[in-house]
């Protein structure tokens, strides 16, 4: 599907500032949705390969906020801070993701849910404020390989829960 009219001119103006991840999802939509939607999910997968994550605070709507740790695996520890600005279940969900509440280089994401068949193709789309805020979380921190890691955590916890779920 080819973006049109204001759509387009706004993601071409967004390229250099932008990371896009996407992964087809063994699970149904609403499966998928909510393991980005509940804490007791998020914990069991959310992060790169060899990450932990320890939740602080927890709060699913639009305004609330969702503050936690990721636990490299090399002991370094990194605070997070997210807000929800938008949510559309099972579709969209928009976020603000910075270190704290008011982080002056927080990122835009938007996360789409879609229907494949009995899978979900699931876009994680993440703006950056300034190109080298964007090139830092690429080269520094390999946020591309993240996002993708992530992802396929998110899929292996999903179908073990599929799985179970055809066995009970």
């Amino acid at each position: 599907m080819t973006a049109t009219g204001r759509d387009a001119s706004a993601r071409s103006a967004t390229a250099d500032r932008e990371i896009v991840i996407s992964r087809v999802v063994r699970a149904p939509r609403e499966l998928v949705f909510e393991a980005f939607t509940e804490v007791r999910h998020l914990s069991r997968w959310w992060g790169p390969e060899g990450f932990t994550t320890t939740t602080r605070a927890f709060e699913f709507r639009v305004g609330g906020a969702w503050d936690f740790v990721m636990h490299g695996p090399d002991g370094t520890d990194y605070q997070e801070w997210i807000t929800w600005t938008e949510l559309t279940p099972p579709e969209r969900i928009a976020m603000l993701h910075g270190e704290a509440r008011d982080d002056p280089n927080a990122f835009e994401s938007v996360l789409t849910f879609e229907p494949d068949g009995t899978a979900t193709r699931i876009e994680m789309r993440t703006v950056f404020p300034t190109k080298e805020l964007r090139d830092e979380a690429v080269e520094k921190y390999h946020a591309i390989e993240g996002g993708k890691q992530t992802l396929g955590n998110l899929a292996t916890y999903v179908a073990e829960i599929v799985r179970k779920g055809a066995k009970g």
